[in-house]
């Protein structure tokens, strides 16, 4: 009818016009399409085999390889023992009942210093990164600390604090605070200006505009920092545990590790390091790898999940 043609032309001509409301919200809800990236679940099997198996592989690999190096007689027995002579070592403390508490000694230490870095080395990063002046003064200092090593620290911790626990909780804090504070200070570098200005728009100013705008936009490099500070608070505690002893500290994973030296006790000594790689990769993929994959899946830079 012409009625209804004359109706259906005028609104397809509607449509057409450029700048026209229907017009922008064709292009917006073309654009929301284009920033939506549809995630997809891959099955548990498919997980499993791309991320255990090659790690699995080559962890048997690597068994197989030193087990035959000791066979052969590449190596010596005093300067490789054997796995056997290392899972033994492993048997010993279980049995014993000093495995775990030589393991939470360290992970407890390890964790509560890198809980209070991250309180210190996160509003230190915001202030380095917004004030000239601060960022003038302390982000050359934050870079040499960062390059620093952690075990330099400890003779003087020692000094200043004992053989206590607080002299390790020192070094930890020396060797983790850099780190995150320059991880955070570099991302939020990073934000553009834009994003400041949309915020203040709305309101996001002070700390408003640091939590809403600043964080969220900087998260990537400020993961990036909190997973390098961890490595250093392990590090770190590793190096003081090494080098402090006393009664009141108690037995470590480091201190474990030097007891096994002094005792000329190769398998414990392969022992000690083993435990103390076991648990930095144990944190890695319990905790930063899960919160890198969310991260990416929310900034739609990660498609499977």
């Amino acid at each position: 009818m012409p009625g209804v043609e004359a109706r259906h032309g005028a609104a397809a001509h509607r449509r057409a016009v450029p700048g026209s409301p229907e017009d922008l919200a064709d292009v917006e809800a073309g654009l929301d399409s284009l920033d939506s990236v549809p995630v997809r679940r891959t099955p548990l099997w498919s997980r499993l085999r791309r991320k255990v198996l090659p790690p699995l592989f080559a962890t048997v690999l690597a068994l197989a390889s030193w087990q035959l190096a000791v066979s052969t007689g590449v190596a010596p027995p005093d300067k490789l023992p054997s796995p056997a002579s290392v899972a033994d070592s492993f048997r010993y403390l279980w049995l014993q009942g000093s495995l775990f508490e030589i393991i939470w000694t360290s992970v407890r230490r390890g964790l509560l210093g890198f809980l209070v870095a991250v309180a210190i080395g996160t509003p230190l990063g915001l202030i380095v990164a917004r004030v000239a002046l601060i960022r003038a003064a302390l982000g050359p200092v934050l870079s040499g600390l960062q390059s620093l090593p952690s075990v330099a620290w400890v003779p003087a911790a020692v000094l200043w604090l004992g053989l206590t626990s607080s002299a390790m909780y020192a070094v930890i804090l020396l060797g983790a605070v850099p780190s995150i504070a320059n991880g955070l200070t570099a991302g939020i570098r990073h934000v553009p200006p834009l994003h400041l200005k949309v915020g203040r728009s709305i309101g996001a100013t002070g700390w408003r505009s640091a939590w809403h705008v600043l964080m969220p936009a900087a998260l990537p490099s400020y993961l990036s920092g909190l997973k390098q500070g961890w490595a250093f608070s392990w590090r770190s505690l590793m190096a003081a545990e090494l080098i402090a002893s006393s009664p009141d500290l108690g037995v470590g994973l480091g201190r474990y590790l030097e007891n096994a030296r002094e005792s000329i006790d190769l398998p414990g000594v392969f022992l000690g390091i083993a435990l103390i790689l076991l648990v930095g990769v144990a944190v890695d993929l319990l905790v930063f790898c899960p919160l890198e994959r969310r991260v990416l899946r929310s900034r739609g830079l990660l498609t499977e999940g």
